[in-house]
């Protein structure tokens, strides 16, 4: 049996953040009622449903990006994800996506996860995969906290616990 590094530790700490935030919000959207996707807080925002699309899509759309796809495939992948319609179709498809994105991250070697960078098709530089890795919990938890005050908007009974189950 392989000896785990510090990176290995790294890694595995931050892959289990991300899947915090991926149990998390599924159990936000279990919580949703049909009645409330449309909800909008203002002009200009995403709807509760949109909203939700985005985030049930990060893993694998992010995924996608820091593998250095192409705009038009990265297009073709959110098409998917709009197409969803219930949240448990969003959950299914978000715990597909975290899946794929685990994956991948477990297959790197510590070298690769530390220095290896990739280059999305909309900057100039790249990062490390290990940068990408902090950028997912980012980018996602900034998501679940928009749709969380959308619920508490709404006046679903939602917690800070239903933030860290």
């Amino acid at each position: 049996m392989r000896q785990m590094n510090a990176a290995d530790i790294l890694r595995n700490d931050l892959l289990a953040e991300l899947e915090t935030g991926i149990r998390s919000m599924e159990g936000l959207l279990r919580k949703v009622e049909a009645k409330d996707w449309d909800y909008q807080p203002a002009d200009k925002m995403r709807s509760l449903k949109e909203l939700a699309k985005h985030i049930v899509s990060i893993p694998e759309v992010d995924l996608h990006i820091f593998q250095e796809k192409e705009q038009a495939a990265i297009q073709e992948l959110e098409a998917k994800y709009d197409q969803l319609e219930s949240g448990e179709d969003m959950i299914k498809a978000m715990h597909q996506g975290f899946e794929e994105y685990k994956a991948f991250y477990l297959s790197l070697s510590e070298q690769d996860f530390l220095t290896k960078k990739t280059k999305p098709f909309y900057l100039e530089e790249g990062e490390t995969q290990a940068r990408w890795l902090v950028e997912e919990i980012s980018h996602l938890f900034h998501h679940r906290g928009q749709f969380f005050n959308y619920m508490k908007q709404l006046g679903y009974d939602v917690t800070m616990f239903d933030l860290y189950v």
